[in-house]
């Protein structure tokens, strides 16, 4: 049974008072059809002009997230799935690394029979166009660069990278797969310890969330109260055992533009 979700207007003031960081996915929150809006980039403004810290929380690779802390205004950016994290610090970029370049060149050489196997077993998937860039993680892509394939696509690929004991979670246009001890939570958690305040588990009510896909489930169970779904999320609700609060009423970067200029209002004590 589809769950009911909350639309934001439920939102209240005394439960967003305290907020101070918007953790949210990219691919398909805050872009559209795999761009960033200028509706979506001018709600990253909005954000910071208004004290709100934006952190992404995504699968995209380390490349990209070196342009992203430069470039977008940001508070830092986690990327591959919680196994690093660049943010600019005194000007400068910083990237901390969960794993030695030793561990994760032998993550990634692990991974090589990973690849030949999906690719071996699964027709009509491609590897992610930014597997260059990666440091930890092989990226199938099932329909951002290839034909779409279905969710069933999807899952069987996942299902393959758990057959070699790696941890794999699908997104909207990738399955991501890796080796190590991390994900996006718990990437989450240490951000907040390390860069915000001591105590993450007791200040996550100063946290929201926003996501699209199954693999943004662990956040929606962690923020239980103050994750949010951009409309496009209705398509994998089947998938999910735990479901955001709320639900925009626009997809991607329009329901994350809603989503912002909702946690502005509200912050600045304005409920309509």
């Amino acid at each position: 049974m589809t769950p009911r979700l909350r639309p934001l207007s439920a939102w209240t003031v005394e439960q967003a008072r305290d907020l101070r960081i918007l953790f949210t996915d990219i691919d398909d929150t805050v872009s559209s059809d795999g761009r960033i809006t200028a509706e979506a980039y001018a709600a990253l403004w909005q954000a910071q002009a208004t004290g709100l810290r934006v952190v992404p929380v995504t699968g995209r690779p380390a490349g990209w997230c070196d342009h992203i802390a430069r470039m977008w205004p940001v508070d830092g950016v986690i990327g591959e799935n919680g196994g690093l994290v660049f943010r600019l610090e005194g000007g400068k970029m910083a990237r901390h690394f969960l794993y030695d370049d030793a561990t994760r060149a032998e993550f990634r050489q692990r991974l090589e029979a990973v690849r030949a196997d999906i690719l071996c077993r699964v027709p009509g998937v491609g590897i992610a166009s930014d597997q260059g860039y990666r440091e930890y993680d092989l990226a199938i892509d099932f329909c951002e660069d290839v034909p779409r394939l279905p969710l069933e696509e999807a899952q069987r690929i996942q299902a393959i990278f758990q057959e070699h004991g790696a941890t794999a979670k699908i997104s909207s246009i990738h399955v991501n797969g890796w080796y190590g001890d991390f994900d996006k939570v718990r990437a989450a958690q240490s951000y907040l310890r390390n860069f915000v305040t001591p105590d993450p588990v007791r200040d996550r009510e100063a946290c929201a969330f926003s996501g699209d896909s199954p693999n943004d489930e662990p956040m929606f169970s962690w923020l239980e109260e103050t994750s949010v779904g951009v409309a496009n999320l209705k398509d994998f609700l089947h998938l999910l055992q735990r479901h955001p609060a709320y639900l925009t009423e626009a997809p991607g970067g329009a329901g994350f533009a809603q989503l912002v200029h909702r946690l502005v209002a509200l912050r600045s004590g304005h409920n309509a």
